[in-house]
């Protein structure tokens, strides 16, 4: 039994390392179902992956048609070093190459699709040495308008970008409202006057109180030779004071 096993576990090592079972094989992705409107384009994509390394000058891909009607099979795409479009039949002029090799994908657009194009759209890939695998598929279809779904879709996309862009534009009016406003703020504290400290022990010329001495008057009465009391005059109420005193003459003389 041992001889068995060790005997069929180098049979497969030398099938490993002659490369008999290594695992090969070109995988290839695209969405089944299509929906287009009558007289617009139309991208179909296709992308796939290889085991081997991409090798640009030897890669081949092609895309054909099958109607939903009965009818034969027609070439709508080759590629292989450079894209090569159809020069005759119904998708003569109408297919441009959309897709990057690099990349890993192979998709194309199809220009003002009509009712005609209706049908199954195959695209097939191959690397060499990876040749064989799946092929991907696409049924499209045609139509008149959009559907509910897509036309939902698409007042999203277009109101989700409008509401960005207004946001956008909120955001930076209200930045740059708030620059200007910490401008002026910082502008008006540079050029306020500085306040000067007054001191309370100072008073303004306008509002000083004026002193004046009083002159001290002594009247001797010459009839009995008594000192009488001294007066106190303000020099100021002198003048307004002697029209008083002839008044008072007057009234004693009577």
């Amino acid at each position: 039994m041992c001889g068995k096993g060790l005997y069929f576990l180098t049979v497969l090592s030398g099938l490993a390392a002659s490369g008999v079972l290594q695992v090969s094989g070109m995988r290839i992705y695209t969405s089944s179902d299509m929906e287009a409107v009558n007289g617009t384009d139309v991208r179909l994509k296709c992308t796939f992956h290889s085991s081997s390394p991409i090798n640009p000058t030897s890669i081949v891909i092609s895309w054909t048609f099958r109607p939903l009607k009965p009818g034969r099979e027609e070439s709508v795409f080759h590629y292989q070093q450079r894209p090569y479009p159809p020069v005759d039949g119904i998708f003569r002029k109408r297919v441009v190459w959309a897709g990057d090799i690099m990349g890993r994908d192979a998709s194309i657009i199809i220009q003002q699709v009509k009712f005609t194009y209706n049908g199954t759209y195959t695209c097939q890939v191959k690397n060499p040495p990876d040749v064989h695998g799946t092929v991907g598929e696409i049924r499209l279809r045609v139509v008149t308008t959009a559907s509910f779904s897509e036309l939902l879709l698409l007042a999203l996309a277009i109101g989700g970008g409008i509401a960005a862009v207004v946001i956008l534009l909120i955001i930076i009016v209200s930045c740059r409202r708030c620059k200007k406003r910490t401008q002026r703020q910082l502008e008006g504290h540079e050029e306020a006057p500085r306040k000067d400290r007054k001191d309370p022990t100072v008073c303004h010329p306008s509002r000083a109180v004026h002193l004046y001495v009083s002159e001290m008057s002594i009247e001797i009465d010459s009839s009995d030779g008594m000192i009488s009391e001294a007066s106190t005059k303000d020099p100021s109420s002198s003048e307004e004071e002697g029209p008083s005193s002839d008044e008072e003459d007057g009234d004693d003389s009577d």
